[in-house]
């Protein structure tokens, strides 16, 4: 089965949480309401410096893509 790149989630016990779900590497859960990012990866050290300078871009994607959805249920 495919998975599109990023997936929307909430959940009931943590009502004011809005996630955003990464399926592709390096896979990662980020909570937009305070910008909590939980990795779903192991990391070697030499990773972590390559994953620094992309983890901002993936989180910038993350909201827009958060803000692309929003914005198709207010049409």
């Amino acid at each position: 089965m495919e998975f599109p790149k990023f997936l929307l989630g909430d959940n009931t016990d943590y009502p004011s949480a809005i996630f955003v779900v990464h399926t592709e590497y390096p896979r990662f859960i980020i909570n937009l309401e305070n910008d909590e990012v939980e990795w779903l990866e192991d990391f070697s050290p030499e990773d972590e410096k390559e994953l620094e300078s992309e983890a901002e871009n993936l989180i910038e994607q993350a909201n827009l893509f958060y803000d692309r959805e929003v914005s198709r249920y207010e049409d």
